[in-house]
């Protein structure tokens, strides 16, 4: 697998022409974009001014507004972005991926399927929606693996009795295979609530959450201090979380910058990063060309595809152990 310096070498030599191209779109879309938005905003506040008068409480008005305000502003900018938006993945991400690795296949607009996304078990909450994009699949060092954005949403019901969707996830999705198969499961979660409440009552309520498994206590405390560990069974989830892939595990969480959340199921690990955003959509009012922009698309993408490398999944992790673990 390629360096990130050769990726990023890629993006601003091979890819330069199109990123030209691109950049000349991006700006005429920019500048529609903000003379649209202006006009869309006067009406509505015009609108505001015309009906208030009109109603027995501005205050419901302006929540009323707002709401389609924003529900058509959303609507309304996917749809002017759209073809600069195909046209990128198509130009951009594409190349970036095949230039990883030419055995990759990439599909923007599907997403990891969801039963694989039930499957982790990373999110307890029912999963009442969940749509995604940028669909990656292949094979990295013999090791088969897939990853996409993935939005997973709750329809909850709010004070006045009306539905919302709440987001439960909005980020990277990863699934790679492993050379064993895990009869438990064990579950790593970002340490929320000891960073929150403090030792005592975050292990508390670590112990007392009855939405999991088990709490396994490791003894690595930079690892305790990052992340939470429930597993079915004690044995085979220390077992699965070696010294060194624990250690493995933080350099990876440092390097992705955001929550992770991480299950260990049959012969597969479950990588899930929580960055609250759509991943590969380009960037509208920053150019393509800045180095933070770019390094954005890159080191998202080598991170994904890095997972191998850096976990070393390619690699036999772990040997026949004692028949006590219940491994093969």
């Amino acid at each position: 697998m390629k360096k990130l310096s050769q990726l990023t070498d890629f993006y601003y030599e091979t890819l330069y022409p199109s990123l030209k191209e691109l950049e000349k779109q991006r700006t005429q879309l920019k500048h529609r974009l903000i003379v649209l938005g202006i006009i869309y905003t006067t009406v509505f506040i015009f609108l505001y001014f015309v009906l208030a008068p009109a109603v027995s409480s501005s205050w419901d008005l302006l929540s009323v507004l707002v709401f389609i305000y924003l529900t058509i502003g959303a609507i309304g900018y996917k749809y002017l972005i759209k073809d600069y938006a195909s046209e990128f993945k198509i130009k951009i991400i594409a190349p970036l991926i095949d230039a990883i690795d030419k055995n990759l296949s990439y599909t923007p607009t599907t997403h990891v399927p969801e039963h694989l996304f039930r499957k982790s078990e990373l999110f307890t909450s029912s999963i009442d929606r969940l749509s995604g994009n940028d669909y990656v699949r292949g094979k990295i060092d013999d090791v088969n693996i897939q990853f996409s954005d993935i939005h997973a949403q709750q329809r909850v019901r709010n004070s006045k009795g009306k539905d919302e969707w709440k987001t439960l996830f909005e980020g990277l999705f990863i699934v790679a295979e492993f050379n064993k198969n895990f009869y438990g499961k064990t579950v790593v979660l970002p340490d929320m609530a000891q960073n929150r409440f403090g030792n005592l009552l975050g292990s508390w309520l670590q112990s007392n959450n009855f939405t999991r498994d088990t709490l396994v206590k490791m003894d690595n405390n930079a690892f305790e201090k990052e992340f939470v560990v429930y597993g079915s069974d004690q044995i085979e989830a220390r077992y699965i979380l070696s010294h060194s892939l624990m250690k493995r595990l933080l350099v990876f969480k440092n390097k992705a910058k955001k929550p992770v959340y991480i299950s260990f199921i049959g012969n597969h690990i479950h990588i899930a990063i929580d960055y609250s955003k759509d991943l590969f959509e380009p960037s509208v009012f920053h150019s393509l060309l800045e180095y933070k922009v770019a390094m954005d698309y890159v080191e998202t993408l080598h991170l994904s595809l890095g997972v191998v490398e850096e976990l070393k999944l390619n690699q036999k992790l772990w040997k026949n152990h004692k028949k006590n673990t219940k491994l093969e």
